[in-house]
Parts: structure tokens; sequence; C-alpha cells
């Protein structure tokens, strides 16, 4: 039996993530918290934005009852232009280098090799890519050359890698969303970049895949992803998916479409709750969330119950 038949066979409950100082229990359900030092995110942009009050964001979430801390220097959300590399460096280093120092295993959300390098050399333990390690600098690169991103993960002996599906760029991805049956397509390019690092020897036991809930679906498709997640298990890795406060919550339970792009981050929490619930109960290993101390809360009634 091969690496990845193994992994296959093995159930999704007895699992570990192997990152860069912890392997992670994924028995139980983990909470990743969102620390978005950005003047521009969808939701919570501009709220932390020196390094002080992103690290007392990322105290508050560990008290709250958050396994994972993800940091993020770029915003990704709809219509979102590329941050320049040193702006983003300048953004997430400095908390970076003190979040290490939390005793919780510290991800950061980019697509851009050098960043990841620079995170990684400062013992930063996943690398959370929407570009799931795909991206070139060159966008028209003819492909004869494997991404830097992937050489750069391939490289470290043991960081953990959030591997997410997203169609096209954040420039124009609700613009011209997908098409077609979007599980077999998010299936269909996990397998393409896997069968890429098994080339370069990551160990399987290093990866989680994110459906990338929101980036060029529309909201029909990203419902079908949720009620269709037992497919996407079928894969054989741990599944690390991302609800919070998104768009096709608010279409789902506002009166009146006109509210999706306004609606107060307030009201947004008890769906991105349910929907990270319902996520989890369908085989999620970890739920990425803006609201902890509320989907701790839903998730130990979960356990209550089991």
């Amino acid at each position: 039996m091969n690496k990845e038949q193994m992994r296959a066979s093995r159930p999704l409950g007895s699992m570990f993530w192997q990152t860069s100082r912890f392997a992670i229990d994924l028995s139980e359900p983990q909470v990743m918290g969102i620390v978005n030092v950005t003047p521009d995110s969808f939701s919570d942009g501009g709220e932390h934005p020196s390094t002080a009050s992103a690290l007392r964001h990322c105290e508050k979430l560990i008290l709250d009852g958050a396994d994972i801390l993800d940091i993020g220097g770029e915003s990704s959300r709809p219509g979102a232009m590329p941050l320049p590399l040193q702006d983003e460096l300048v953004r997430i280093l400095p908390v970076v280098r003190e979040a290490v120092k939390l005793g919780v295993p510290v991800s950061v959300d980019t697509y851009k090799p050098q960043v990841m390098q620079a995170v990684l050399d400062l013992g930063a333990d996943i690398i959370n890519d929407i570009w799931a390690l795909q991206w070139r600098a060159d966008a028209h690169g003819d492909g004869g050359t494997l991404p830097l991103a992937a050489q750069i993960v391939s490289r470290h002996p043991r960081c953990g890698v959030c591997l997410m599906h997203m169609h096209r760029d954040p420039q124009t991805m609700q613009k011209m969303p997908m098409t077609g049956d979007v599980v077999s397509q998010v299936l269909f390019l996990w397998k393409l970049i896997v069968q890429q690092l098994q080339g370069l020897e990551v160990d399987l036991s290093r990866i989680v895949l994110d459906p990338g809930i929101g980036f060029g679906k529309t909201a029909a498709q990203n419902f079908e992803l949720l009620a269709r997640q037992g497919d996407l298990l079928a894969a054989g890795f741990p599944l690390l998916v991302g609800w919070s406060r998104k768009s096709s919550l608010v279409a789902a339970t506002s009166l009146s479409l006109a509210t999706v792009a306004t609606l107060d981050i307030r009201d947004r929490m008890v769906p991105s709750v349910a929907a990270a619930l319902l996520a989890v109960e369908r085989g999620a290993a970890i739920v990425r969330v803006h609201d902890v101390r509320e989907t701790v809360q839903a998730l130990k009634i979960l356990h209550a119950i089991k």
C-alpha cells in the first residue's frame, strides 16, 4: 500500500496535521482564529492597524478558545488589488515574530513565496495559501517550471500547508464565477496539486485542503460544497473550511439583496456559526472563523450530544 492509499484508508478522526512545531490532533475539531492586519478586509479591515493591537487580538482569540491563529496582511476580498511585497512584509513580520511566542500554532495567509520564506524563518507553523502554491509573479508563465511557492514549502522539513481552491483571482472571481459541477472541479485541482507536492517529496501529513467558499463560486455553489462535503472528504485529506461572514450567508438570510454588502458584522455572526457547525458535523477538521468564542461554544454543544 502506498502513502496515498494509507492516507485514504485511515479514518479522518485519527489524523494529525504535521506543522513546523506542532502535530495538531484532528480527532476534535480545531478552531482557527482570523487575525487580519489589513485596512481593507471585507468585514474587519482596519481593526488591528498596529502590531500591538494585532497581538492583543491574538491573545483575545486564544482566551476565547482558538486552537490556531491565522495572520494575514493582504485582503483577498472580491475586487481587492494585489499588495506590494514590501508592504505585506512590513505588516505581518512584526506580528508573526511575537505571535509564535504565544504557545499555539501560527498560520500565515499568504501566496507570495518571499513572504512564505520570511515567516517560516521566524518560526511560523502553517502556510495558508488561497492560490494553493500555484501563484506566479508572471501570470503568463509557460508552466515549464514549478511555482516557487511549492518549492519553498517542499524545502521546509515540516511546515503545514493549506491548499485552497480559487477560481480565477480576487480581481475577477466574482465577476466571472465558476460554471458546471463545482465539486468535481475542486477535487480535480486538489488532485493535481497534491501530485505535484508528492513529486517534491512533501509528506502527505502536512497537507490540509480548503474548498474556497466564496472564491469564484456562486452562492448556490458554495452551499453545494457544504451539502456535498462528504464527496470532498473522499480526497483523503482533512478539510479546512471558512464560511465566516461570507456574503452567501447573508444572501440566504437577508430579506433584501440590497443589504448583502452592508449588513452589520454582528448580523453575520449567527449564520457564520451555524455554517461552521454544519461544516464540522459533515466532517470538517478545522473551521476558520472571526467569531471564535461563539464558534467554540456551539462546538461544545455538538460535542455534548456526541
